[in-house]
């Protein structure tokens, strides 16, 4: 995850401009895909990093959560009034909450910033855990086809000392000669 993508679903302009603008300020800053509540069905996951949902209308705030929450990615709620966090929380346990308040902005840009760190560093740990996999694969070979190669030495010292000894007699017919020395 070179530059993370954050989606900020919301029917009201200035909050996703307020939204960006303080982002600005900071040292990383994601790129934003930004959209109105009534658009965000069939989302594709691999589009965004995470989601902040805005205002928007009451009617459609189900649909929005609903349509966010299959992808598994950090959401984030923000709300003006009490009601809402309740009703979200019991339908959509995974989504975080934030009411508007004094320094709601730092607050949002703090929550996000420390969840795409969160999913980054999963991502880091699920990758070294398929690279440990694969090399534990790649040992149990090695280590069989070490095994093997006793055993194979071991049979081919045999042949090679019984052709040998074929050899040193004589009177072989020379077609028979030939062939052991091809074996030794």
């Amino acid at each position: 995850m070179d530059q993370p993508t954050v989606l900020i679903v919301s029917d009201d302009a200035e909050f996703s401009g307020a939204v960006t603008g303080r982002w600005q300020a900071e040292r990383d800053t994601p790129a934003f895909t930004i959209m109105r509540g009534d658009l965000c069905r069939g989302l594709n996951p691999e589009t965004y990093d995470a989601a902040i949902v805005g205002p928007v209308r009451r009617s459609i705030l189900p649909g929005v959560l609903k349509a966010l929450d299959p992808a598994g990615k950090p959401v984030l709620l923000i709300c003006q009034d009490d009601q809402t966090p309740r009703g979200v929380r019991e339908r959509h346990p995974r989504v975080m909450v934030l009411r508007q308040h004094d320094g709601w902005l730092d607050a949002l840009v703090l929550v996000l910033t420390e969840s795409l760190r969160r999913c980054q560093a999963l991502e880091r740990a699920q990758y070294a855990e398929q690279a440990q996999a694969a090399q534990q694969q790649q040992a149990t070979l090695g280590g069989y086809m070490l095994e093997m190669r006793h055993s194979l030495n071991n049979a081919l010292t045999s042949i090679l000392g019984n052709s040998e000894l074929v050899l040193s007699e004589s009177g072989l017919p020379a077609a028979t000669r030939s062939q052991l020395e091809t074996i030794r």
